[in-house]
């Protein structure tokens, strides 16, 4: 098969798959442009509440095919960039499932997502001093802002690659679990997202991000959302809550 993202919808949980086996999921130049049109697409869609990032087989992403990038080095990198914002922007919890090597490219991606679940033994490593690229630097801050200047620095200087251990303790992925126990902690957690509201999902996640410039844009939109009373509701009666915001709401 030819180089593509695999996208499915289920249980309100968008799947994204990074399919490109015959190179560990290295990002061609198509995958790069193909991506943030999908996440447009499926961040318009009502019946999706959060989205995976995987890769396939048993690999998440081993970075740039660099053999169908070898055109331009400056407007590569602008694909990975516009990539990389696309969905760091998608409005709603992103996860990255990460198997395997997760590697320049591919951390790029995992760093945008909102949050990682590594199983273990996978290896993690942001390369551009192996090729003498200068490292973008939006993608630069972000993961100064996952692991902090230190481990950033020994990341980008070096290229070398950390194990799960390491990268748990830094903070660059979340949780690891066994290779066993992977997919049913993701089907778990994923449930988990879906139950809660957008609302309080959609504004933390804006405000995380640094935003200084939309605290009275959510104060109106919680006094006008139906969730809070459905919360309190539904914490009195001893029930789930069906909260019904959405941020196309």
């Amino acid at each position: 098969m030819e180089p593509e993202l695999l996208h499915g919808v289920a249980e309100a949980v968008a799947t994204v798959v990074l399919h490109h086996p015959a190179k560990r999921n290295a990002m061609t130049a198509a995958m790069w442009r193909a991506l943030p049109t999908l996440l447009d697409e499926l961040a318009a869609r009502a019946d999706v509440r959060a989205l995976v990032l995987t890769g396939a087989g048993g690999t998440f992403c081993a970075g740039a095919d660099i053999s169908t990038l070898r055109g331009s080095p400056d407007e590569a990198q602008e694909l990975a960039v516009r990539a990389e914002e696309a969905l760091a922007a998608f409005p709603k919890p992103t996860l990255a499932v990460v198997r395997g090597h997760c590697v320049g490219g591919g951390a790029q991606l995992a760093a945008a997502c909102d949050l990682r679940f590594a199983e273990e033994g996978a290896l993690f490593g942001v390369t551009p001093a192996k090729l003498g690229i200068v490292y973008p630097s939006s993608a630069t801050r972000r993961l100064v802002s996952l692991v902090g200047p230190s481990t950033a620095k020994y990341l980008l200087f070096s290229g070398e690659l950390i194990d799960t251990e390491r990268a748990l303790r830094t903070g660059l992925i979340d949780e690891v679990l066994p290779a066993a126990e992977l997919d049913a902690r993701v089907e778990e957690f994923t449930r988990i997202l879906t139950s809660r509201s957008q609302l309080t999902q959609a504004a933390a996640k804006e405000f995380a991000a640094g935003r200084t410039d939309r605290d009275a844009h959510w104060t109106n939109r919680s006094r006008n959302a139906p969730d809070t009373a459905e919360g309190v509701t539904a914490f009195l009666e001893r029930r789930e809550p069906r909260f019904s915001w959405t941020t196309s709401g």
